[in-house]
């Protein structure tokens, strides 16, 4: 009985020190890169027939004083919108987007994934920056 048992606490105290190193070790899923994310405002539309019932928590013309602008001119619906290499918003919602000022990669990428344009701007505060995209 006492040699079952010691060899059970054995086997024991190696399986709980397996586990222990095996879960201390990085896997192949935690060592890739963090996709990045990327914060756009969208352009405020003046809307009339809807009001806001709630605080708006913003100084006026926040955006305007902090932000630039990217505006889109293209005639394609069915392409993503990436900025600095995070997904951003799909063209048929947003042509013109707003982003902090410096310079961003903007790139252009159909349903399938693939790449369609790519150009590096640089955003100023209170400037549009247009961006002509060739069919």
């Amino acid at each position: 009985m006492r040699k079952t048992m010691r060899a059970f606490m054995r086997a024991l105290a190696i399986a709980i020190t397996l586990v222990t190193l095996l879960s201390l070790t990085p896997t192949a899923a935690a060592q890739q890169p963090r996709p990045r994310v990327v914060i756009i405002n969208r352009v405020p539309v003046f809307d009339p027939f809807f009001a806001y019932p709630f605080g708006y928590p913003y100084p006026p013309n926040y955006v305007e004083r902090n932000y630039g602008y990217v505006k889109l001119d293209t005639h394609r619906k069915d392409v993503s919108l990436y900025v600095d290499g995070g997904y951003a918003d799909k063209i048929e919602k947003n042509k013109k987007i707003a982003l902090r000022p410096g310079n961003h990669d903007i790139e252009l990428r159909d349903s399938d994934g693939r790449q369609i344009f790519q150009e590096r701007v640089a955003v100023m505060v209170g400037k549009t920056t247009k961006l002509e995209i060739p069919s």
